[in-house]
């Protein structure tokens, strides 16, 4: 690991989990400074591991969303593994998990147990529903959620069923909201440390009760939550004008123009002219002043009513150029615009290479050693650049040995196949 110090050295913390939601959560941490010990089940390890192998025995997937990790293996339904995991958590500063809620509490581990543990410890839950509810026992992965959030309901277009976006953003943005709770505990921790001091000489208006028992004060991050958390005045919208939103395609509701068009050679671009000055400079630019200058079209609730005529006009001036004539022609003009990136246009970009977010490793199958792989570099940026990626997503129990000798323990000659197993979707 590297010796720079950054805003996280200096914590230590506990994964227990697979696949996205708490890994990103990990990941985020990891990135950042903290030491991140991910506990794998034996035998097979993260199921991420197997998730779009391409070659090998450890996919790009895994190698990415676990970087700067350690890996250590644990069979949490055992005794020995519970006694390893339990000094871990003496040793931590935070527990992040996303098994299916009471699985920790079956295995003996709960946040009383937790809490005994390591009074000071942050537990940091993620799961399909929550820990409470009348649904907080369901099992669910984020596309479940998503569909309960009301996120499913506006992707795709609207003679079409719903469908999903080619990422897994539910567990991504549930993995960043547990990485801002675990963030938000550890400073209030601090606080309270250094207002403890003070309120015996000057009191203290600190008004957060971050005290109690630790399932009082557990960070609780529901996948559904976090997505109906970014539907914006989705709600609002229904409760004060009984409107129900729908699919758009490529728009979005209420704004034009603004979507997607196809250029000459097959390359896509993005427009986003529903700006009053910025739909006039557009109009002009796609030799359409007549739009720019139409009275009905001053105004976005205009625009929209003509979005297909708009539509119509700027995708006929885009299929008669090739995307770099389209977006030059439109930087020009002042109005925003961009093509609409392949992975291959990524490795390439300028701007990403000249801020450090496209980094290049060699990269373990688990069966061969693939050189110079590009990866994405790490967010947010500090200092103008992006903070090296220290090393990737490790072999399965790399730390094994490491960790357990750390701990004064004799590490396990062998563990049986398949545990722990559990996740938010078990």
């Amino acid at each position: 690991m590297t010796t720079r110090r950054l805003p996280l050295t200096g914590v230590r913390v506990l994964e227990l989990g697979n696949y996205i939601a708490a890994p990103t959560a990990g990941r985020m941490l990891a990135d950042f400074g903290a030491e991140v010990i991910k506990v794998e089940r034996p035998g097979t390890g993260d199921e991420l591991r197997n998730w779009r192998l391409k070659e090998g025995t450890t996919s790009m997937l895994y190698r990415t969303i676990n970087r700067n990790k350690k890996s250590v293996v644990l069979d949490l339904r055992s005794e020995e593994g519970k006694t390893a995991a339990l000094e871990l958590v003496r040793r931590s500063d935070i527990v992040l998990e996303n098994f299916r809620p009471g699985t920790l509490e079956k295995w003996g581990m709960g946040p009383d147990v937790l809490e005994e543990a390591n009074p000071d410890i942050i537990l940091v839950r993620i799961s399909a529903f929550g820990q409470t509810g009348p649904m907080s026992e369901r099992p669910g992965f984020a596309a479940v959620a998503e569909g309960y959030s009301g996120f499913r309901e506006l992707v795709g277009d609207p003679d079409r069923p719903p469908v999903r976006v080619g990422i897994s953003i539910g567990d991504s943005i549930a993995g960043m909201q547990a990485a801002f709770g675990a963030v938000m505990m550890l400073f209030d921790r601090q606080r309270q440390r250094i207002m403890g001091a003070a309120e015996a000489v000057v009191g203290s208006d600190h008004s957060f009760e971050g005290e109690g028992p630790l399932a009082d004060r557990t960070v609780d991050v529901a996948l559904n939550e976090a997505m109906f958390s970014v539907m914006e005045s989705l709600v609002p919208d229904f409760s004060a004008f009984g409107e129900t939103r729908t699919r758009t395609g490529g728009r979005m509701e209420g704004i034009a123009p603004s979507n997607g068009y196809m250029c000459a050679g097959g390359k896509s671009v993005v427009i986003a002219g529903n700006g009053d000055g910025i739909f006039k400079r557009l109009m002009s630019a796609i030799d359409r002043p007549d739009l720019g200058d139409d009275p009905e079209l001053q105004s976005n609730a205009g625009r929209w009513d003509r979005r297909e005529e708009l539509d119509e006009a700027i995708g006929a001036w885009c299929a008669e150029r090739d995307v770099d004539e389209v977006t030059a022609a439109l930087e020009a003009a002042g109005v925003p615009a961009g093509p609409i990136y392949t992975a291959e246009d990524l490795v390439a970009d300028e701007q990403l290479a000249a801020r450090g977010m496209i980094q290049h490793l060699d990269v373990s199958t688990g069966e061969s050693i693939l050189p110079d792989v590009a990866f994405p570099g790490i967010t947010p940026v500090i200092g103008g650049s992006s903070l090296p990626i220290d090393h990737l997503g490790p072999d399965l129990g790399e730390h094994t040995t490491e960790i357990f000798e750390w701990l004064g323990l004799d590490a396990p000659d062998d563990t049986p196949e398949g545990a722990p197993g559990g996740s938010a979707g078990e």
